[in-house]
């Protein structure tokens, strides 16, 4: 179903105007709304074709029939697009990275203004091949359900639904309006994460399409970043009866370690980190010749991240055991999206729009939840970068229970495309 509105630039200019005088009285922009109302079974069947794709994060096959599928739509919509395949020299590799990972969806629209809006979601999910027989996708009553439909799929449904609407509005009022698609969100973005820096950095505003949830309806300006610790100890085996003298047990070297860096938390600035895994020994009557431990990371600022990784080499030099061989590996796995001024003014003035539709939007600027892709497109700059501009919904990676809620396709329609020409414009308080 095709949604077309025919404005010319002077009705829509005049809609602009209005646009301001009915956001002062609270009362939604009726053609916009309307076109939201008719965008909504568009964005259904788009995400039913999505949901019926498996696009596991390690499912190439299914990654790349996706990607395809979405780079069709959004080259119908008149995109330049490209699929990107990321490379050794763009990754960052870390234990569980795979050989190969996704491609990469961007496509750009170039229009007559000067401010330049990203939008981005990811394609790929936790779920594994095979899962979607038992699972496809299912409406019953104000609930769409199916794999990886909250987390994200229904972000990419929003994306094109909108940029479907601004093209139905006959609006390019914008500078560069890009759309960005990864595939490796869920294995921490090693493939897609430089891009993503690079682009948050050459653009104004930067917004996520993430899921909100069913009871908190809220924008997010913050997120906890996510490292990690991985200890190795290399001692060397011996027999524990006869000769344990001979060995060098790996096990007390790595008791050793991580009792001296269980201190490295620090509730005054949010840094967490927590030792939460370890092994060592292959029997009971061996020396360990091999241990390992890992820990988990929890920060709200960026420069924590160097401040605790320096802490860390520091103390594995201290060792029990000088035979041993210790290795201490840093695992950057997402930064913090830290809030600023000009996210906290582009989403008030999205609660204003939203207000419109006499709902409230909460606008959380304290950190909660997991990691982001928008805390990458936030390292490069101090533009405006908000995250969950998705559908409420529930159940992300769960293996029965994910869904959408069918009553927030429109106002979530109709606040991305209002935020976007007012960000255009200059009224959405983006720099």
């Amino acid at each position: 179903m095709n949604t077309t509105f025919n404005f010319t630039r002077h009705a829509l200019a005049a809609l602009l105007a209005g646009a301001a005088l009915v956001a002062a009285q609270a009362a939604p922009v009726e053609p916009i709304l309307a076109l939201a109302a008719k965008e909504k079974p568009v964005l259904l069947d788009n995400l039913q074709q999505f949901v019926s794709i498996e696009s596991g994060s390690r499912d190439l096959e299914g990654l790349d029939k996706l990607a395809t599928l979405i780079a069709g739509k959004l080259r119908e919509q008149g995109g330049q697009v490209e699929l990107i395949e990321p490379t050794a020299e763009t990754t960052y590799r870390m234990e569980d990275t795979p050989e190969k990972i996704g491609k990469i969806v961007r496509a750009t629209f170039a229009g007559a203004g000067t401010k330049k809006i990203m939008l981005i979601a990811h394609m790929d999910t936790v779920y594994q091949r095979g899962m979607l027989a038992k699972q496809p996708f299912r409406i019953e009553g104000n609930r769409a359900y199916g794999l990886g439909i909250a987390d994200d799929k229904q972000g990419i449904a929003v994306i094109l639904s909108t940029v479907n609407m601004l093209k139905a509005l006959n609006y390019k009022d914008y500078g560069t309006l890009t759309v960005l698609i990864n595939a490796d969100e869920e294995i921490s973005s090693p493939g897609s994460r430089n891009l993503i820096a690079k682009l948050g950095g050459e653009h104004d505003v930067v917004l996520s399409h993430e899921g909100s949830y069913v009871n908190d309806d809220k924008l997010s300006l913050a997120t906890a970043g996510i490292g990690a610790v991985s200890l190795k100890v290399q001692g060397r085996a011996s027999h524990a009866g006869s000769a344990p003298e001979k060995g060098v047990n790996a096990l007390y070297e790595l008791s050793h370690q991580v009792m001296q860096m269980r201190d490295l938390s620090d509730p005054a600035t949010g840094l967490k980190m927590n030792w939460t895994i370890a092994s060592a020994g292959s029997n009971r009557n061996v020396i360990p010749a091999s241990a390992t431990a890992a820990a988990d990371v929890r920060v709200l600022r960026v420069a924590d991240y160097d401040r605790l990784e320096q802490q860390i080499q520091e103390r594995v030099k201290k060792q029990l055991l000088p035979e041993a061989k210790v290795e201490a590996r840093f695992e950057r796995r997402r930064p913090p999206l830290e809030a600023n001024d000009a996210a906290r003014a582009v989403a008030k003035h999205a609660q204003g729009i939203y207000r419109e539709l006499g709902k409230e939007l909460g606008a959380d600027a304290s950190a909660a939840g997991g990691g982001t892709d928008a805390a990458f497109a936030a390292l490069q700059n101090k533009a405006a970068v908000i995250e969950r501009f998705g559908l409420q919904g529930y159940g992300a990676h769960s293996a029965d229970a994910e869904y959408v809620m069918l009553d927030s396709i429109e106002p979530r329609l109709y606040l991305i495309t209002r935020l976007i020409m007012d960000i255009s414009s200059g009224k959405a308080g983006a720099p």
